[in-house]
């Protein structure tokens, strides 16, 4: 299993917000910055919008799950994912291109 390190602070979400560049779909907005630690830092964010606690929880694991495939082509950025409600409709294996089209216009990912 993949393991990266999560954003918790406030603050972290916050720079990433103003500072971070961003990509928007439907379903998905991804906010990227570069940050020091040379690891990907990774927060997921499901507001009320997307359902009450089981659904936004379901949210965060096909997040996790579609980001899973992508780690370990990431390098040391600090990324936050916001989850639509759009995303309540959508399966880890859908969302994997759309978070790769993401990242990639990001650039974010490095291919071997």
């Amino acid at each position: 299993m993949a393991t990266w390190t999560t954003l918790r602070e406030n603050k972290d979400f916050r720079t990433l917000y103003y500072r971070g560049k961003s990509q928007v779909h439907p379903a998905l907005v991804t906010y990227v910055r570069k940050n020091k630690y040379g690891v990907p830092r990774v927060g997921i964010t499901t507001g009320k919008k997307c359902g009450k606690a089981v659904q936004r929880s379901r949210c965060r694991r096909v997040i996790r799950a579609a980001f899973a495939a992508l780690y370990p082509s990431v390098g040391g950025y600090d990324i936050v994912f916001v989850a639509r409600p759009r995303l309540l409709t959508i399966k880890s294996t859908q969302l994997l291109p759309i978070m790769e089209r993401q990242l990639g216009a990001l650039g974010v990912l490095h291919h071997e």
